[in-house]
């Protein structure tokens, strides 16, 4: 038999506040309750071999070479009730359209500027703004083909979004790996609970971004991924979605231009590609147009896309929509463009490079989680409660130098998921991030996204790359 021990007043997703499970977990905790400790723990190193034989790893970059390791996966899951989702769902096709909204309005109109809800330079200075995209018309009128929101929860019935994900999101395949994995061992569970299925992410992907082709298109549209190569941390992924996808996978050095279009390099000669889904960043995608250096990107391939030859996916420019800066402005953006209010709530946040909030910030700098504004994976950040006095002596001149090139928010009291330990369950925090199809004239959210779980105690930090793990994240049919 399997018992739980809490951690302090966080909300726990499986307990609440209290001892007895709340309802979207209460069919598993009468499974869990007669299961043996010792039997889980076989498959959770059972899960770890499969993950291993698999490939599934990332790397991570330090002072030294990169370096491959497996993200650890925990056994039990994160559970979200029919009805919880269908709030964050409306929530988070709201904040899309708005975001989506916000990018073709920024390269055409202005008009948000031009109404002063956002500084100019906000935008005019910011180093993810693409001046190239200007007036360009993405096939569609998409800009974001995936987009990947960051959630976290409070209370029983308060989620915040803490972070938007508009260039490439990565992590759709641990979500994707963690649920087959769990069918595999767990199959008389899944009789059991009724969950919804996110195995059909890859198809659906796929008739996405084929919906989304250009006019140049003829006939059935061909859709490859453009990976920067094997070395990169989240090749892994790139290499499983083309796969899953019946999608080629293609480097710089595989494309050229032929005839307007872009060509892929195959046996039989270049085959034009219509839909491109690149993870390679904006300043290395055309040595032509952005880095010279380059040897990553296809050179033309921007010329080829304003000229409405191809679809990229996502669209060149779209990493100013998840500036942390930004994103300090998405209550006004979602306002703006839908006439609504947000569905789902921003968490507070101080932009350092305001001379009050800056003063703010040192001041309680002990209170505060500080991020850069371009800054991912869990780097270049401050968790003022964890920090050091010379840990947060050392961040405040980093902020009193660069001020503009930070963010502070507060620390949260982020809910938790139990994990499985040698003694049993025990709390971790954890996040969510649900991934977002947008074509022409749909938003589809896959039911769940990828949880990410803290392994230490105490931890508010989830990123894999900071020794974070992941959940299989089940959404009930009812």
């Amino acid at each position: 038999m399997i018992g739980v021990g809490k951690e302090g007043e966080f909300f726990d997703e499986m307990f609440g506040y209290g001892e007895r499970p709340r309802k979207p977990y209460r069919a598993y905790n009468r499974w869990i309750k007669g299961e043996d400790v010792a039997r889980l723990q076989k498959k959770s190193v059972e899960a770890e071999r499969v993950f291993r034989r698999t490939g599934i790893t990332f790397n991570v970059y330090g002072e030294e070479e990169a370096t491959e390791r497996l993200i650890p996966f925990d056994l039990v899951p994160r559970v979200l009730a029919a009805t919880e989702w269908a709030r964050l769902e409306r929530g988070i096709k709201q904040r899309v359209r708005a975001i989506n909204a916000f990018l073709h309005d920024i390269y055409h109109r202005q008009e948000i500027l031009r109404a002063g809800r956002i500084p100019v330079d906000m935008v005019a200075r910011n180093e993810a703004f693409l001046p190239q995209m200007i007036g360009v018309e993405p096939p569609g009128g998409v800009y974001t083909h995936i987009v990947g929101i960051d959630l976290v929860r409070t209370a029983a019935n308060q989620f915040y979004v803490l972070e938007d994900n508009a260039r490439t999101p990565s992590g759709v395949s641990y979500m994707l790996e963690n649920r087959e994995t769990m069918l595999q061992m767990f199959p008389d569970l899944f009789s059991q609970i009724p969950v919804q299925v996110v195995s059909n992410y890859p198809q659906n992907l796929r008739r996405s971004l084929a919906a989304s082709a250009p006019k140049a298109c003829k006939g059935k549209p061909v859709v490859a991924v453009l990976t920067p190569g094997i070395h990169n941390s989240a090749y892994y992924e790139h290499s499983f979605l083309s796969d899953q996808m019946g999608a080629e996978l293609v480097e710089g050095h595989d494309l050229r231009v032929v005839d307007g279009r872009i060509a892929m390099r195959t046996t039989e000669g270049y085959k034009p590609i219509d839909v491109l889904y690149r993870r390679v960043d904006d300043d290395y995608l055309d040595p032509l147009n952005f880095k010279p250096e380059s040897m990553l990107g296809v050179p033309g391939v921007f010329d080829v896309y304003r000229a409405g030859g191809i679809t990229l996916a996502n669209a060149p420019g779209t990493g100013i929509a998840d500036d942390k800066a930004i994103y300090s402005y998405m209550p006004e953006i979602v306002e703006f463009y839908t006439g609504e209010s947000p569905i789902l709530k921003n968490v507070r946040t101080w932009r350092c490079g305001e001379p009050d909030a800056l003063r703010y910030v040192l001041e309680h700098l002990s209170e505060l989680v500080v991020k850069e504004v371009h800054g991912s994976g869990g780097y270049g950040m401050l968790i003022g409660p964890a920090a050091s006095k010379r840990e947060l002596a050392e961040f405040a001149k980093k902020l009193e130098a660069r001020p503009a090139n930070y963010i502070a928010q507060p620390t949260l009291s982020l809910s938790t998921v139990p994990i499985l330990t040698r003694e049993g369950l025990a709390p971790r925090h954890v996040d969510l991030r649900p991934f977002v199809l947008v074509a022409p004239d749909n938003i589809a959210v896959t039911p769940g996204g990828l949880t990410r779980v803290a392994l230490k105690k105490g931890s508010l930090v989830v990123n894999s790359s900071q020794g974070g793990g992941t959940k299989d994240t089940w959404v009930l049919e009812e």
